[in-house]
């Protein structure tokens, strides 16, 4: 049986896995993931990706049974692999969101630390458990989290392995909006939506200049900056924004059509 169910939705895509009971991530389910993310990155007419568990909960991390019979060979390439994959969904070209349901732990919680943002229901649980397994992240938790919410607070997520709930996350940056759970799949299409309506040459140059710029110096970032806005410039897009503004004023834009708003 499939792993990830694909809803296709039009520009907006939902991505749900689908790997009872806890949605664990072993080699089956990181290949389709991978396999579905390549697909997305050359989807035409693709504006958003939603990334859902279910409604009973995100992912709870790796096949921790698997994993405890790899040698140190084996589990390198694992995990080699499995950071490779959550790199794709980072790197996807789209906004992409997480609608974090009950656990997002370990694999699960470095998942949604690869989306751009992130709802959460008001009931979720999140964490890096690992060093209460005596060993740690190794998909990208202990440097997405410590970009997301700063080194200290990292460490004490990272070394102590405790859950935070929801408020606390939110607290804390680690989650975006917290809604209560019958709302957090809505929440999240909805939030994409609005998205998938903007320009979609921007929207991409937006993340690849904060993604890139935030692992460059200033400078470095600001050249990076300069070169995609001089890029956007020249879009179909950009035309539309900017006649629609001087004929309407702001804010009534509509993209990926041959003209402004009416």
């Amino acid at each position: 049986m499939p792993r990830i169910r694909f809803d296709p939705g039009g520009p907006v895509v939902t991505v749900r896995l689908d790997n009872p009971p806890m949605n664990a991530f072993d080699s089956a389910l990181r290949q389709e993931l991978s396999a579905c993310v390549r697909e997305l990155a050359d989807a035409p007419g693709v504006r958003a990706v939603v990334l859902h568990g279910g409604r009973r909960l995100f992912a709870a991390g790796a096949d921790v049974k698997a994993l405890a019979a790899m040698g140190p060979e084996q589990v390198r390439g694992w995990n080699r692999a499995l950071q490779r994959t959550f790199d794709e969904v980072a790197r996807l070209p789209m906004p992409v969101v997480a609608a974090v349901t009950g656990y997002a732990l370990g694999g699960g919680l470095e998942l949604a630390l690869a989306a751009d943002y992130r709802v959460a229901a008001d009931d979720a649980l999140l964490g890096q458990p690992e060093v209460q397994l005596g060993i740690m992240p190794g998909s990208g938790g202990t440097q997405r989290l410590t970009r997301l919410v700063g080194p200290s607070r990292a460490k004490n997520l990272l070394m102590t392995g405790r859950r935070v709930d929801a408020e606390e996350a939110l607290r804390l940056g680690l989650v975006d909006e917290v809604v209560p759970a019958d709302r957090v799949l809505d929440t999240a299409l909805g939030y994409a939506r609005r998205l998938a309506e903007g320009p979609a040459a921007a929207l991409e140059a937006i993340k690849e200049a904060v993604d890139h710029g935030a692992e460059a110096g200033l400078a470095a970032g600001l050249s990076l900056e300069r070169a995609l806005f001089t890029g956007v410039f020249g879009t179909a897009d950009a035309g539309t924004g900017l006649r629609s503004f001087l004929d309407h004023g702001p804010g009534r834009a509509r993209f990926g059509e041959a003209g402004p708003d009416d």
